[in-house]
This record gives structure tokens, C-alpha cells and sequence, in this order.
């Protein structure tokens, strides 16, 4: 019992797993194997805020999910200097609810896509699918209404869990699914009425993200952010060859990929000074 306790205690609450020889280090499935067959590995999830092409800040946690990692590497550039970024665009392991409300809280505007916005945005037939919830119609009540005319009607509002901040989810459920021709394309799989949960202040956000995605700004930060995130890890991985970290501990990490960040914007400034030269 006592192992058992020193174990979860030395894990924490916000993760599973730690490596023994590094206890800040968490079990990981790595990019090694495309396939998915490479064992778990000891790793910490690298985070890096890159303006004009140099890394303002940089940061590493021991969670999988990068959605954990957004409200820490933001606090630290607020914590470096003095404000928070603007526009903090991201790929989609960014977009949650917690972090878009963080985003609003703190002045930021939401442009970190969703999970699904990649199919959202490419696939006609994903989009305009009547069958999805957020394309259901309304009647004058408000009630939805599927594509067949009945009504889905207000169950219950239920709490998700592990939300900072209280976010909550309606169950809707239809008066009645029996002998509906649509139920093969609607819920094939449900036994009874078909049940949907919908989060309306989540579904508008969706909407607003879109927006500004889909924008000329929107499009010209997606184009940014993929040429200067996408091309320091590159540059970092590939053309510098630092694919392994060399020191062990959390604080022993940053420390390391500190310095590894003042040796590539040092980098990048003297790129930047002979291009400079070249053109007068």
C-alpha cells in the first residue's frame, strides 16, 4: 500500500503514467511509427510560441494532449512579456471549449481550429449533412426538428466532466423514431428514440471560428503559422539534427530547450542580417 501510494503521488492527478528514471517524464506514443506499432516512451509534449519567425517563447509539459498545454504557454508569454498575443493561431489539437473562453477572458482572438474543422470546411457532404444535429431545423417553439418533422424534445441538462469551466451539454431526445423512413441515414445503430446532445454556446463559437478562419486575415495566419511553427520544428529536427533530449527533469528541460531556442534565433538573425547585405 505504501508503493501504491508513492506512486500516485508522484504521478499526480493530471496524468497516468511517469517514467522511473524520469519522474517528470510521461509515457508517450511517439512519432517514430507511422504505423503505430513503436513501444511507449518516456517524453515531454514541446510547446513553442514562434513570432516573426523567432521563438518568443517555449515550454514543455508532461501531457499528451495539447489542448492541456495552450493556458500554460500563453500565461508564460504573459509572464515574459507583459501581454497576451493578439491572434494566437493553432493547429486542431488546440480548439476546446475551455481554451476559447480563456481566449476570451483574456482578450485573445479565437483563431485555433476545432477538431473537426478540416472536414467541416472540405467536405460538402460532411457539411450539409441533414442529418447532423446543427443542421436540424426549428419550429416556432425553438424545438428541432429532424429531417422527417418531429420534434426533439428537451431532456435534461448534464455537466461535463473535467471542465474548468462548468461547461454543460442538453440532452435532446425524438418523440418518436418508430416507423420513420429516414432511420437507416439518421441512427441506425439506436434501439429507441435517437438521442443528441448539443451545447449551444459551443456550436456558436464553432461558428465564429469559422469565421475568422475562413477570412483573408484568417487565411493569411493559417498560411503563417504553417510556414513558421511547421518550419522551426523542421529546422530544429531535421536540418539541426536535436530529435532527443540529453537532460532528464522538467526544469533540466526547459533549460536545455532554452538555450537550443537563443542558438536558433541567433540563427535566424544572422540569416536574416545576410540576406540583408546580399539585397544592398
Amino acid at each position: 500500500m505504501k508503493s501504491y501510494a508513492y506512486h500516485i503521488e508522484t504521478c499526480g492527478e493530471e496524468r497516468n503514467s511517469y517514467s522511473k528514471t524520469d519522474h517528470d517524464a510521461t509515457f508517450m506514443r511517439l512519432k517514430r511509427d507511422y504505423m503505430g506499432n513503436d513501444q511507449l516512451l518516456p517524453a515531454y509534449n514541446l510547446q513553442a510560441a514562434i513570432c516573426d519567425e523567432y521563438i518568443a517563447v517555449i515550454d514543455v509539459k508532461p501531457y499528451a494532449s495539447d489542448m492541456e498545454c495552450f493556458v500554460p504557454l500563453m500565461e508564460k508569454f504573459n509572464r515574459t512579456y507583459g501581454h497576451y498575443p493578439k491572434y494566437p493561431v493553432a493547429d486542431a489539437g488546440y480548439g476546446s471549449y475551455n481554451n476559447y473562453l480563456y481566449c476570451e477572458e483574456h482578450g485573445m482572438e479565437k483563431y485555433m481550429k476545432f477538431t473537426m474543422y478540416k472536414k467541416e470546411t472540405t467536405d460538402k457532404k460532411y457539411h450539409e449533412n441533414p442529418y447532423r444535429a446543427v443542421n436540424f431545423a426549428k419550429d416556432a417553439d425553438g424545438n428541432l426538428l429532424c429531417p422527417n418533422g418531429r420534434k426533439f424534445l428537451f431532456k435534461r441538462t448534464q455537466h461535463v466532466k473535467y471542465n474548468k469551466y462548468g461547461r454543460t451539454e442538453e440532452l435532446y431526445e425524438c418523440e418518436s423514431c418508430e416507423g420513420c423512413q429516414h432511420k437507416q441515414e439518421c441512427c441506425p445503430r439506436a434501439h429507441k428514440n435517437r438521442t443528441i446532445r448539443m451545447n449551444q454556446e459551443l456550436t456558436a463559437i464553432h461558428q465564429e471560428v469559422l469565421q475568422n478562419l475562413e477570412s483573408i486575415h484568417g487565411a493569411l495566419l493559417r498560411m503563417n503559422r504553417s510556414i513558421q511553427s511547421e518550419g522551426t520544428f523542421g529546422v530544429l529536427k531535421w536540418d539541426k539534427a536535436y530529435k532527443r533530449l540529453l537532460r532528464r527533469g522538467e526544469k533540466n528541460v526547459i533549460l536545455e530547450l532554452t538555450l537550443i531556442s537563443c542558438g536558433f534565433n541567433l540563427y535566424k538573425y544572422h540569416n536574416k542580417k545576410q540576406r540583408q547585405t546580399k539585397v544592398a
